[in-house]
């Protein structure tokens, strides 16, 4: 945004403010913040004077305790952050970033194993569980195969009559048919 003269009265206003809170005293004026070597890219320095001491200006350790105290306020008036808001020697209030507590090449190794052994537990179970059902089938197998008797007749294996429905035998059935009686 553009840098003008009430961006200027701003920031004093918000310098004199900041000295004013944290010396408890009103004796800093807009008129005691000065700014010097103001640039095109907003880069200036600024003096604190004090007309009440006979010293002129504010120690440094001052101003910056100060800033540091109300560094919130200061962003908030300009709409900026401690990123874009910078004073340089003033160690910035910006958090540093939050590391995990473990890796995160460790967590994604602790899901990738928890995949692989679950599949080797699923196919583990799943062979189980084949495995018991083919031999049930096999058992069912040799169940139904004891039942049926095979009868050899001549060497060739035959069916076992079921005598309740009976068979009807298609040899001699064409004959049955051609000795009818009239």
């Amino acid at each position: 945004y553009a840098w003008d003269a009430n961006e200027e009265y701003l920031f004093k206003a918000m310098m004199a403010f900041a000295m004013r809170r944290y010396s408890s005293k009103s004796t800093t004026q807009i008129s005691n913040v000065l700014l010097c070597n103001v640039t095109d890219r907003v880069s200036f320095w600024f003096v604190v004077t004090d007309s009440s001491k006979n010293v002129t200006t504010v120690p440094g350790s001052e101003v910056e305790a100060a800033i540091r105290m109300n560094r919130n306020r200061i962003n908030s008036a300009f709409l900026l952050s401690d990123k874009t808001l910078q004073f340089l020697k003033i160690t910035s209030t910006i958090s540093p970033p939050v590391e995990p507590s473990t890796p995160v090449w460790l967590i994604v190794f602790g899901v990738v194993l928890c995949l692989i052994v679950a599949g080797i537990v699923f196919l583990i179970f799943s062979g189980i569980q084949k495995h018991k059902k083919k031999n049930k089938e096999a058992t069912e197998r040799e169940n139904l195969e004891e039942k049926v008797e095979v009868t050899l007749e001549n060497g060739i294996p035959c069916e076992a009559l079921d005598l309740k429905t009976g068979r009807i035998n298609g040899v001699f059935a064409a004959d049955d048919e051609r000795f009818t009686s009239l």
